[in-house]
């Protein structure tokens, strides 16, 4: 008899930050590609996710890419919360969170899909993995749809808030993108 081995899953959670979100989604495919045998990842998109992918013209795309594909109703709908909290996933990848996201979760504020989950992960002793758009205090330039860059200033305020969040249990903050393909590595490759 064969036994089947059974896949790990993700809850990949998308907010309305902008920056890289093109990036992001390239490496959401490739990672789903190449862990296609071993591991499940399901996305999961806040309201203002959804108005930013389509913004960058990625939401079609991810959709049609990944068949668990989930767009919040509420803080509760998906069970998101609920499914981090059980251990159905092995791990919550907030990946952009927008300022307001990372504000909310070093708040305590779980009004929105990913930040409640984000919240009762923690709270369950379960591990998330967050990209802020605003990392780092700063000028940064970003790319917008049409393929012109922009600069944009990350406050004090923001990069503040990313360092409370930093100092959270359980939580692991990073800032390039391609740190997400590590993640992926040190988990799931043999």
């Amino acid at each position: 008899m064969v036994e089947v081995q059974k896949k790990c899953k993700v809850a990949w959670g998308i907010t309305g930050g902008g920056d890289k979100v093109a990036g992001i989604a390239k490496i959401m495919i490739d990672l789903k590609k190449q862990y296609e045998h071993s591991v499940d990842i399901h996305v999961f998109v806040s309201k203002n996710g959804e108005t930013m992918l389509r913004f960058y013209k990625q939401f079609d795309l991810l959709k049609q890419e990944f068949s668990n594909f989930a767009v919040e109703m509420n803080p509760n709908a998906p069970f998101l919360a609920g499914w981090v909290q059980s251990g159905k996933y092995d791990f919550l990848l907030v990946a952009p969170a927008s300022s307001n996201t990372v504000a909310k979760i070093v708040n305590g504020i779980g009004d929105t899909l990913i930040t409640n989950s984000v919240i009762m992960s923690l709270k369950a002793f379960g591990t998330v993995y967050v990209l802020p758009t605003d990392y780092q205090e700063g000028v940064v330039e970003t790319v917008i749809p049409n393929g012109k860059t922009i600069k944009i200033q990350v406050r004090k305020e923001e990069a503040e808030q990313t360092r409370k969040l930093e100092q959270m249990a359980g939580m692991h903050v990073f800032e390039n993108p391609e740190e997400i393909r590590h993640i992926f590595k040190e988990r799931y490759s043999k």
